[in-house]
């Protein structure tokens, strides 16, 4: 089983619809496909019609078991999201409290990775979708994953929050005892305005190597497949945001990554 990790400190990147297009792909290509949400906000759990505010259960679920020392069966906590070989961990506003209810608790940052260790025998991919912060929840999706996916969108102040979020990420590896893979990939591109375009070229010249080749260009589609309630791969398959995130797939799935280590 292969865990990803898509993360960034800044909100509105296009992360969560990311690991929903990636995820829908995924399940379409013939892998079971399970995605996680550990964002408090739990957008991708209300892109399936999951509130946040009422899940009783789900990812949150884990982290409770493991503080009242009662683990709890991660396959009991799935949800359909009524799409074929796709799944999906939802998320609670109790993720929230996490990080007081936790922080003088030893061994929970690697509550998911012990999840996830439960569920291999059940799915072929995890997608894990974080929240904008550092905290016990991205520790733990960092601890879970072999690789991380980085969505950036193509403006200024998104690539200033870029440096800050790769340096955040090196402090959290240092406790980790192997690097990890890594992927920038630019989103939301605009090829229509200057801005979009110049931050594209500095994006890849501060960080050369680590960037995919690609990009994931505006789609209004997506807006139309969030709404819809259903991933933009099968509610328009052949639209250019579907099919450049098919191309990125393709990469994930054949490509020699990138290794960021902590530093």
């Amino acid at each position: 089983m292969k865990v990803w990790t898509l993360a960034n400190q800044k909100g509105g990147v296009g992360k969560t619809t990311s690991v929903v297009t990636l995820g829908g792909l995924l399940a379409s290509w013939g892998f079971r496909t399970l995605m996680v949400d550990l964002d408090p906000h739990g957008s991708l759990s209300s892109y399936f019609r999951y509130d946040p505010d009422a899940t009783e259960s789900g990812t949150y679920s884990l982290f409770e078991g493991a503080i009242k020392k009662q683990p709890v069966d991660p396959m009991s906590l799935v949800q359909p999201t009524g799409t074929e070989s796709l799944d999906l961990l939802a998320a609670s506003v109790a993720l929230a409290t996490l990080d007081r209810q936790s922080s003088r608790l030893e061994g929970m940052g690697l509550v998911l990775k012990k999840a996830m260790d439960g569920l291999a025998s059940h799915y072929d991919y995890v997608i894990i979708d974080c929240p904008p912060v550092l905290g016990v929840l991205l520790v733990n999706a960092l601890a879970a994953c072999e690789r991380l996916l980085i969505p950036v969108q193509t403006e200024f102040l998104a690539l200033k929050g870029l440096e800050r979020m790769l340096h955040t990420l090196r402090m959290v590896l240092r406790a980790r005892a192997e690097i990890l893979s890594h992927l920038i990939v630019p989103t939301m591109f605009d090829r229509r305005t200057r801005s979009s375009i110049d931050s594209l070229k500095e994006l890849r010249r501060e960080n050369a190597g680590a960037v995919w080749e690609g990009v994931i260009p505006i789609d209004t589609r997506f807006r139309d497949a969030s709404r819809a309630g259903i991933p933009p791969s099968l509610y328009d398959p052949h639209s250019r945001g579907v099919t450049a995130y098919a191309a990125l797939l393709e990469k994930l799935q054949g490509r020699a990554p990138t290794m960021l280590a902590a530093g």
